[in-house]
């Protein structure tokens, strides 16, 4: 790797004055980056991220602006006001690029925009919109695989020497199967065998070929310094560089991540970078510990445990899960989110109960991290696989076309959107969208619940989830009810912590009234019951106010 390393360090200081490609499919279009927002860094030292509730958009199912059926930047822009009032500080785009699929995963030009979507132009002035309300933008950057469709992936199949080894290529049928006991191993019409760890449409790029990483710094340099997103999202970061038999979280995996990101961070310091690692946390940290590959990567063992927790009514799954994500992210670089675009939405997976909704999102706001929403989950939007069926497009009014649309939607409208809409629930003090709100809203107004240090509580209910939240300026306890009854006569025990004396005990999400609570030696508490009663899948959030 230390030939990598050497050419990732020139590529370092050719790439500020880079925005052409002479290797890619098309001549990148020559623009002027927008300014991002001007915001603080961070509090208390932590980056921008740790302050920002993110948005996941499938721009082709969020809003249609010209009728076609297909949602585009302009329809986002349009809807930039709803998002501001929600709260969110973020949004990530899924792939904005030319692709032959309507998902967009395969791409065929890493240098436009899905003319679907609009022109770059349009792009821009999303991003405008964005930046002026101080919320960043951050986009799908899909490069462990290309479309068999890229002109990169025919020139290869043709053994075009200068894109010859641009893909992985056997000249016999290596067989074996991929990391999930999947086909990788495609034929070709050239007679040779390709791999392709996803579909037998996504050739996998050769990450060991030092042109084929100079072209994604390329790409990087383009996106960050031309056109001016702040970050991305890397889609499938385990599987960009296979050696021998280790097929995901390979050495030269981590190498080439630590290279890019070393690059991207010469040009934009302040980008921010998100790994699409699925597996476990353990593994996952792994990406992040060190500060030096990705900024922050998925927790998917917190979002299942999220679920299973809440069908189960108990915090078996959830309190060994959350202990863990504090003791493997203590910088907080953890991604939390209820569920994405490739998993059954949540509300369907929560048997379509509100309030139980309502206490995951409780979860996902005052847990330490970074939280993501994926669009319409915070209508209570439902859809199971296949794909398409989770991607449906959103649900804004009950008329026809939902709002999304005047013209035929490109995927057939859920039919909840009747009853299951923005519009309605907009103004309801009752709605799972004015709860999002809320909560959004109060994670915003309280560092504790962006970036204080977490202790988790022990209960003598196993109904309860309760865990405490320090920063500089505040205390913060959130009690969680996972259970669908009521719990009585609960008790809560933190053996050691950072209080001292005595605090009073305000409850933040409603007008409750909270016991106050007394310090132990060891600066937790013992046996503090903070209600007679936590409702069913109840959320309380209470804040710890020293009594002078």
């Amino acid at each position: 790797m230390k030939r990598i390393r050497l050419v990732f360090m020139l590529f370092v200081i050719v790439l500020s004055g880079c925005g052409t490609s002479t290797s890619s499919s098309s001549t990148p279009t020559t623009v002027i980056a927008t300014q991002a927002p001007v915001l603080a860094q961070g509090t208390e030292g932590y980056p921008w991220w740790n302050d920002t509730v993110f948005y996941e958009i499938f721009v082709r199912s969020f809003q249609d602006s010209n009728g076609d059926g297909i949602g585009d930047f302009n329809g986002i822009s349009e809807k930039m006001e709803y998002l501001q009032k929600l709260g969110i500080r973020g949004i990530w785009l899924m792939p904005i690029f030319p692709s032959p699929s309507y998902h967009g995963y395969d791409i065929t030009d890493y240098y436009a925009v899905n003319p679907d979507y609009g022109t770059i132009d349009d792009f821009k002035h999303l991003l405008e919109e964005a930046h002026k309300r101080g919320i960043r933008i951050i986009i799908d950057l899909v490069i462990n695989h290309t479309s068999a469709q890229h002109p990169w992936f025919q020139k290869s199949l043709e053994n075009d020497p200068q894109y010859a080894d641009w893909y992985v290529w056997s000249d016999t049928d290596p067989g074996g199967v991929g990391p999930w006991g999947e086909t990788v191993w495609y034929k070709a019409s050239n007679g040779k065998y390709y791999y392709a760890v996803f579909w037998d449409q996504m050739p996998d790029l050769n990450f060991k070929n030092l042109s084929v990483q100079q072209e994604i710094q390329k790409i990087t340099s383009f996106w960050l310094k031309d056109v001016g997103v702040d970050g991305f999202r890397l889609d499938g970061a385990r599987y960009y560089v296979e050696e021998d038999k280790t097929l995901a979280d390979s050495p030269a995996n981590h190498e080439f991540l630590k290279e890019w990101a070393a690059s991207y961070r010469t040009i934009n310091p302040q980008a921010f970078s998100v790994g699409e690692i699925w597996t476990e946390n353990f593994t996952v940290s792994s990406y992040t510990k060190d500060k030096t590959q990705v900024d922050s990567a998925f927790n998917f063992d917190l979002a299942s445990a999220i679920i299973k927790s809440l069908n189960a009514g108990n915090n078996s799954t959830l309190s060994f899960t959350f202990k863990a994500t504090v003791k493997l992210f203590p910088d907080q670089n953890n991604s939390n989110f209820i569920t994405n675009h490739d998993m059954d939405r949540a509300m369907g997976q929560l048997g379509g109960d509100e309030d139980k909704a309502g206490a995951a999102a409780g979860i996902l706001f005052t847990a330490p991290g970074i939280p993501f929403i994926y669009y319409g989950e915070e209508i209570g939007m439902q859809g199971k696989k296949p794909d398409e069926n989770i991607r449906t497009p959103m649900q804004w009014t009950d008329e026809k076309g939902a709002g999304f649309t005047t013209g035929t939607p490109w995927e057939q409208i859920n039919s909840s959107y009747i009853l299951i809409n923005a519009a309605k629930q907009t103004g309801q003090t009752n709605s799972l969208l004015e709860y999002y709100r809320k909560l959004i809203q109060l994670r915003n107004a309280h560092s504790a619940l962006r970036i204080g240090k977490t202790f988790a509580a022990d209960s003598d209910s196993n109904k309860l989830w309760a865990y405490l939240r320090v920063s500089k300026d505040e205390v913060i306890l959130t009690v969680i009810n996972l259970d669908d009854q009521p719990v009585t006569d609960n008790q809560l025990d933190l053996t050691t912590g950072p209080l001292s004396g005595k605090y009073t005990a305000t409850s933040l999400l409603d007008n409750s009234r909270v016991n106050a609570v007394q310090a132990n030696d060891y600066g937790g508490f013992t046996a503090y019951k903070p209600l007679v009663e936590i409702p069913k899948y109840g959320v309380i959030v209470i804040q710890l106010t020293p009594q002078k």
